[in-house]
């Protein structure tokens, strides 16, 4: 089963082609049923390759300690250049199958929800060309067997994130923030590429399976170099600090996209990254990973409490989830990093796609400040919203809490010594559970302004349930945000099975140190944070107890104005020394290349009169020259 592997990028690469070749002929609503099958299809495949790989026997001996679950399908030798061969290749294992498994699960349920969502677009079919395109690189990029190939799928999610945010072009901020996230993008492909080239001179190869069980010859100092490359790129892709400035402006996509790329998909892609790359990641890039993931899990947190736009919140709310999975990281937990991968696409593409239901059922309107109440015109909505806040608020039994609690724990049991008894990972869990209570608030205060309270709206817009095509998907991903916890829960420990599954893919295994009522105290801390966050909330915003305005200073809806003051230099003196670059190399470099071609001319123009063409002025210009050269002769024998 493993081998029909192929064609699980194949099919929405097919569904690409064929829009591309016919999509307006095809029309709506063929167009989006199309594009919806063909991920679909791709779904089941993955699962039939999932039950291939399980049909492997664990036990067996593989390379790169991945036990006898792996596979390598080649589909043809791609660059035989010198001692560099690198195919074209797709790697079975434990990681690129769950990674694959909710990258087309949700996928797939995004695709339907955008049929319905996108109806009477004049653009439809090339918004889901678009999605399928997106779909294809993000499996080139977590099925790839290395590091070229995994490439060729980063850059293709990296230029579908600039078709699909700034799909509504006719708009001039879509079209900067398309612009945005393609310039911030390329400086995290500054590193990967970098990586790349380091690995392969110092290792010889860039197959995952080979950097595997050459990693440990890497020196200290080359591998903490190398990681903290393949930071950079991560940080870019997964908008970490200080390249997460790209993110908030793609919510000027269509809502599915900013589902598709901020939940399921491409802002996932640095994480999978440095997760793959375990092997050669060192401690002390580590602890700078696990620092950058909580400074920015902090500061997104912190952006989200203020902002008014309802797809704004959930924006800098990814971000900050995703400095949660760089925390894990940083800390050894890859299961718990990848763990929160993977429920963070079902809490967070549902609460994308419900406010794009909301955004749909009032006319387009996203401010929540002229929301309120929506919860009787829009129950499903409303409904499934509410699963995907508690999910996020890290509240029990709901998935968001065991994937935070294992990144909380894991962050507690960083072992470097600050100062005295105090630790390094003492410090990140306070971190981490500020940033908690903090999620639990500020999507709290997003919850009440939408669905609580009075109406707010103008007696113009009527609000509605959304069709069948959209509620669906969000009654699916509310049933996996609810349970979705089940795949690792580490009451039992056979319950562990992520953590089972993944194991023999790390190089260095993670496992918890803690007693049973050290792991229950902070789980119950945690557990409090989120309720006071919620508390605080329903205090401010439902019983208004607490005055509102307070709670959003300028500073914090201008996110300390970070993003405000980079345009301010890129449309001052940025443009300014952009300018002055401009002259300086059309005076000087184009200059000097002018200049030799002048030369050439000038030169030619000199020489040209003693290429007439005549015999007679070649005889005598030999003959004037025999005779100076006669008489040099002479002077020198006299001499």
């Amino acid at each position: 089963m493993v081998e029909l592997v192929w064609l699980i990028p194949a099919l929405p690469l097919a569904g690409f082609a064929v829009l591309l070749l016919a999509g307006p002929r095809i029309g709506e609503p063929r167009a989006g049923g199309l594009a919806t099958a063909a991920s679909a299809g791709s779904f089941l495949v993955t699962l039939i390759t999932f039950g291939g790989l399980l049909g492997l026997d664990a036990a067996a001996g593989g390379a790169g300690g991945r036990g006898g679950r792996w596979h390598t399908s080649t589909l043809f030798e791609w660059m035989p250049i010198g001692g560099l061969e690198v195919d074209a290749a797709l790697l079975v294992d434990p990681l690129s199958m769950t990674m694959a498994l909710f990258v087309t699960g949700v996928g797939t349920l995004i695709h339907l929800y955008s049929v319905g969502y996108m109806a009477g677009d004049p653009k439809y079919s090339k918004f889901f060309l678009y999605l399928n395109l997106f779909l294809f690189s993000m499996l080139m990029l977590v099925l790839g067997d290395n590091l070229v190939v995994t490439f060729l799928g980063w850059e293709g999610v990296g230029t579908c994130s600039y078709l699909l945010i700034s799909f509504w072009h006719e708009r001039p901020t879509a079209a900067t923030a398309g612009k945005k996230a393609f310039v911030t993008n390329r400086i995290g492909d500054f590193g990967f590429m970098v990586a790349t080239f380091w690995l392969w001179t110092t290792l010889g190869t860039v197959s995952y399976t080979g950097l595997a069980a050459t990693a440990p010859a890497l020196a200290n100092g080359t591998g903490t170099a190398v990681s903290l490359l393949l930071l950079l790129a991560a940080a870019g892709k997964s908008a970490q600090l200080p390249l997460y400035v790209w993110l908030p402006d793609a919510m000027e996509g269509p809502t599915p996209v900013s589902a598709m790329v901020h939940a399921a998909t491409m802002v996932t892609a640095g994480v999978y990254l440095l997760v793959r790359l375990n092997p050669v990641l060192t401690d002390d890039a580590l602890l700078i990973i696990a620092i950058v993931g909580a400074a920015t899990a902090l500061f997104a947190a912190l952006g989200a409490v203020a902002q008014h736009d309802i797809k704004k919140v959930l924006a800098y709310s990814t971000i900050s989830q995703l400095g949660y999975m760089f925390l894990a990281i940083g800390s050894g937990a890859y299961v718990a990093a990848i763990f929160h991968v993977v429920t963070h696409a079902f809490f967070k593409g549902l609460l994308f796609l419900g406010s794009g239901s909301v955004i749909h059922g009032m006319g387009d309107e996203q401010d929540m400040r002229r929301m309120g109440g929506l919860r009787i015109a829009m129950p499903i909505t409303a409904g499934t919203f509410i699963v995907g806040w508690l999910a996020i608020a890290g509240v029990p039994p709901f998935s968001g809490f065991w994937s935070k609690d294992e990144i909380l724990l894991a962050a507690w049991e960083q072992p470097d010594i600050i100062a005295g008894p105090l630790r390094v990972g003492h410090l990140l869990w306070i971190v981490g559970l500020v940033t908690a209570l903090l999620t639990a608030y500020y999507m709290s205060r997003q919850t009440f302004l939408v669905f609580f309270g009075g109406q707010r709206w103008d007696d113009k817009v009527h609000p509605h349930e959304s069709p069948a095509t959209m509620t669906l998907p969000l009654v699916v991903l509310a049933g996996a945000a609810a349970v979705g916890g089940v795949i690792n829960l580490p009451l039992v420990g056979d319950w562990l099975v992520l953590e089972h599954f993944l194991d023999p893919v790390f190089a260095h295994a993670h496992h918890f140190s803690s007693p049973t009522a050290t792991k229950l105290a902070l789980a119950l801390v945690a557990t409090i944070a989120a309720v006071g966050g919620i508390a605080v909330a329903v205090a401010a915003w439902l019983r208004s107890r607490i005055p509102t305005e307070r709670l959003e200073p300028a500073l914090l809806e201008n996110v300390f104005y970070v993003d405000s003051s980079i345009s301010k230099f890129v449309g001052g003196p940025g443009m300014a020394a952009f300018d002055a670059a401009a002259k300086a190399d059309k005076r000087f470099v184009d200059g000097a290349v002018d200049g030799v071609g002048w030369l050439a001319r000038f030169v030619g123009r000199m020489v040209r009169p003693l290429q007439s063409g005549y015999l007679r002025h070649y005889a005598s210009g030999v003959a004037v020259g025999a005779v100076v050269l006669v008489i040099w002769l002479a002077l020198r024998v006299a001499l």
